[in-house]
């Protein structure tokens, strides 16, 4: 990808732009770097070989702060650079890094740790972080919380499980809480530590493909609201990402398949040459191959990475993050927190996305035949489940977070491959349509 998007701008003086790909620029002195991303001119590489895998360091956008070097005997396989002046941090990704405990150390402020998880994660890595926190680091103590597991608890009263065990312990402002689990376990430790005390220091493990390709980078957190998701929260960012691919050996099929759908979701706004790649490499990621997944995911924190250097906030570019998400987001809600997962009401709302944006006459009909192939590929639902009708959705979109005025903004495809658009400027008979052709009224 060689074309440069603007910086924050783009969208934040309209409510209608492109998103447009932006590079990661690499250190030309590594072949490997280079090696390891498509160019615009040729077919997609392969996943990097191991041995190359590991001696490759991807930092994404200049910093003025050096990022953290790995141990020089690291499993560290690459590091991204979220960059937002002092605040950068990085995510490791590679695989055994729970067996490296200078990697975690080094972001513990404070001598008092406590470590976020639920009921399916502790039995599995609950030892193991505790002693990558504590291995010949003896001034270091750690509490740990253990939640129930499941969407459907992430809400206030199990927050408040999270408040009463810090204020139990008698935890302080150079405490730090470090998140163990997927998506649900980062948002809501994300927002507890924002709030106990005003802000203390956090960590991200992310063990679910869908929190280590987006929920975990970034600083979105927050729980969710009878009446929407994600309605109540706040951005704070973590020290760092640890990135362990092994975790996701323990995750169930149905989990991997939800994180695909957000992977897929970053090759269709703004890296054609990402979704290529997966279109020929889908059964290798189901498969659970570990170089391709190893470079899913480091292309996924990339091109996130990149979106929220320029827009921390949401005030205009991230938003084309949420591609399907406002579809998706009405199936949770209407459908009740839990029973569908994340990624598979997010899959089934991108194919409604693209409906209308070919409805629109946005894009043709070949890119959003490819949409429903590969989502179909990746075996997650492509349709919303039948108790969602028009009406149902209507509701709980309009009080979507993308709401301005009154006006339902939506990401939409537009263009080639690798485009879109976040808007509130489209035909109101378009959304209609859709809706109609995929539920009762």
């Amino acid at each position: 990808m060689a074309a440069t998007a603007s910086s924050s701008s783009l969208l934040a003086a309209s409510a209608s732009s492109s998103c447009a790909a932006v590079s990661t620029r690499r250190a030309r002195a590594n072949p490997a770097a280079s090696a390891s991303l498509p160019s615009p001119s040729r077919a997609p590489s392969p996943p990097l070989r191991a041995s190359a895998a590991r001696a490759l360091r991807s930092r994404v956008v200049a910093s003025a702060a050096p990022a953290m070097q790995p141990p020089a005997a690291s499993r560290v396989s690459t590091v991204v650079e979220v960059d937002l002046g002092d605040r950068s941090y990085p995510i490791y990704i590679g695989a055994g890094l729970l067996n490296e405990p200078d990697l975690l150390q080094r972001h513990v402020h404070g001598k008092r740790v406590l470590v976020v998880t639920n009921t399916t994660v502790a039995p599995l890595y609950l030892e193991k972080v505790t002693w990558a926190l504590t291995h010949n680091n003896p001034n270091v103590s750690v509490e740990s919380v253990i939640l129930p597991d499941g969407e459907k608890y992430k809400d206030m009263d199990t927050l408040m499980k999270v408040f009463d065990k810090a204020v139990e312990s008698r935890l302080d402002r150079r405490c730090t809480f470090v998140a163990l689990g997927g998506g649900v376990i980062g948002d809501m430790c994300g927002f507890a530590a924002a709030a106990f005390l005003r802000g203390v220091n956090f960590i991200q493990i992310p063990t679910t493909l869908m929190a280590q390709v987006d929920s975990s980078v970034g600083g979105k957190t927050g729980i969710n609201h009878p009446l929407g998701k994600n309605l109540i929260g706040a951005f704070y960012q973590p020290q760092c990402v640890l990135i362990d691919t092994e975790t996701l050996n323990t995750l169930p099929d149905r989990e991997l398949a939800s994180g695909i759908a957000e992977v897929v979701k970053y090759g269709l706004i703004r890296d054609a040459p990402f979704f290529e790649w997966q279109e020929k490499n889908m059964p290798a990621l189901l498969a659970r191959e570990p170089s391709a997944l190893a470079y899913a995911i480091k292309r996924s924190c990339e091109n996130k990475a990149e979106v929220v250097a320029q827009d921390e906030k949401e005030s205009g570019v991230r938003a084309t993050l949420n591609l399907g998400h406002t579809f998706g987001h009405a199936i949770e809600t209407g459908t009740g927190y839990g029973a569908w997962l994340h990624g598979e009401a997010v899959a089934a709302g991108t194919v409604m996305a693209a409906d209308m944006s070919h409805r629109l006459g946005w894009i043709d009909e070949s890119l959003k035949k490819r949409v429903i192939d590969i989502l179909e590929q990746a075996k997650v639902p492509i349709t919303p489940p039948e108790t969602m009708t028009v009406e149902k959705f209507k509701s709980i979109m309009a009080v979507d977070k993308k709401v301005a005025d009154g006006l339902l903004r939506l990401i939409l495809l537009k263009g080639p491959l690798g485009s879109c658009v976040f808007t509130g400027d489209y035909d109101r008979n378009a959304l209609d349509e859709t809706l109609r052709a995929f539920c009762d009224s």
